[in-house]
């Protein structure tokens, strides 16, 4: 592991792959388990960064095909970096945008015309057909943006190029992600091509921090979808590579998480971090994921399902624009520290719902982000001092309003 990017477990749970650590960044240490806050855009939805700050967060992640196509990674560039053009001085992830070429790329409705005078980069490898709506082979992958069309060529090694111009800590290995429903033989074709894109992502990295004085670590990308035999073959493929930590993508439901993670973390390095490419659908994945040996996590959940007036609470989520709120003048949570339940009421955030006021999500999102981070922060803190089974219990017995024995 690099000297410009260290980790060190400071505490291992018994009966558990869990534990607390710390990873070193030039700009920063991130204690974990750790929520990772997400900044798609280079923005956390409606948050400024005081606020982001007092939600508890040690790190944002940023996504590489939302910022090369606005404001283009140039621009990045001039700025010297995500962290100064964000006006940000903690650490920062950034995701290879894989999850994106092949969900928002594919998910334009016009078939590929490779022929087409707006093509970004070099098209000569790609093979299509214009009733497509992506185009995948070994080389890379051929798509257009969400926004207008404009047609794009990503290779690897051009998504290393990207992160790195973007300059976060800490990037992913560019994969190809595929979908649940997808068939067996196109499954371990993916991770086929995700295991030679890994090589040629680190090899492109490894060059790319020669000449650069912003040195950044490297996590290569564990896939297999729920296959047990393509995950435990991904996790060896990737181990046998010096990459600095792992990512764990391609996991969508709660019940896959243990299973996944299982097949997976007992292969990885122990001594290199992990980190879980997308909460799914709740705080059972936090308590879950550490168990399973995760590291850090990210997600954009918090403050989307806050925009839509979804709030946590330590008693299950609400609905703020129900009407039962209309006049209840008691904080989102009596047990939460966050802005928001310290100085306004559930009255107050029914009202600025109704009346679509942009205070409402800000708020919901300052809310919900502080409930994850710190949940996540209280899980690490459990495990320091060895009462990780206990908090568990306790915690989703209040929140799901049931003991949930499979987990």
């Amino acid at each position: 592991m690099a000297n410009y990017f260290k980790f060190k477990i400071q505490q291992k749970l018994p009966r558990s792959l869990a534990r607390a650590g710390i990873i070193s960044t030039p700009n920063g240490d991130i204690e974990t388990p750790a929520f990772i806050i997400g900044g798609t855009k280079a923005t956390v939805k409606g948050l400024t960064n005081d606020q982001i700050k007092a939600s508890l967060a040690q790190a944002i992640l940023v996504n590489t095909y939302h910022l090369m196509l606005q404001p283009g990674v140039e621009v990045l560039v001039k700025s010297e970096g995500i962290n100064n053009f964000m006006g940000w001085d903690k650490p920062t992830f950034s995701d290879s945008g894989g999850f994106q070429v092949f969900s928002l790329g594919m998910a334009f409705k016009k078939g590929l015309d490779l022929t087409s005078s707006s093509i970004k980069g070099d098209p000569k490898h790609a093979r299509h057909t214009k009733s497509q709506l992506a185009q995948i082979n070994d080389d890379g992958a051929t798509f257009r943006s969400h926004l207008d069309g404009t047609q794009y060529y990503i290779t690897p090694e051009i998504s290393m190029q990207l992160q790195h111009k973007i300059g976060a800590n800490i990037h992913m290995a560019f994969d190809e992600l595929t979908s649940p429903l997808a068939s067996n033989e196109y499954i371990k074709t993916a991770m086929d091509r995700t295991h030679q894109w890994a090589k040629r992502s680190l090899n492109e990295h490894k060059k790319l921090n020669l000449n650069n004085t912003k040195k950044q670590a490297l996590f290569g990308v564990v896939q297999g979808a729920r296959i047990e035999q393509y995950r435990k073959e991904s996790a060896q493929f990737l181990n046998s590579l010096d990459f600095d930590g792992f990512g764990i993508g391609g996991i969508f439901e709660p019940q896959e998480i243990m299973q996944v993670l299982e097949w997976t973390n007992n292969i990885l390095d122990p001594n290199r971090p992990r980190h879980l490419l997308g909460m799914g659908s709740g705080p059972i994945d936090l308590f879950l994921g550490v168990e399973m040996g995760i590291d850090t996590f990210d997600c954009v959940a918090p403050t989307r399902q806050a925009r839509n007036g979804a709030l946590y609470t330590y008693e299950g989520r609400i609905n703020i624009k129900n009407s039962r709120f209309k006049d209840d003048f008691g904080p989102i949570d009596p047990d939460c520290s966050c802005d928001c339940c310290l100085n306004y009421t559930k009255a107050y955030l029914n009202h600025l719902f109704h009346a679509h006021e942009m205070l409402g999500p800000i708020l919901g999102s300052i809310h919900n982000e502080y409930f994850v981070i710190s949940t996540v922060d209280k899980i690490r803190q459990s495990i320091l001092d060895g009462t990780f089974y206990k908090y568990k219990k306790d915690f989703i017995l209040r929140y799901y309003q049931q003991e949930i024995d499979q987990f």
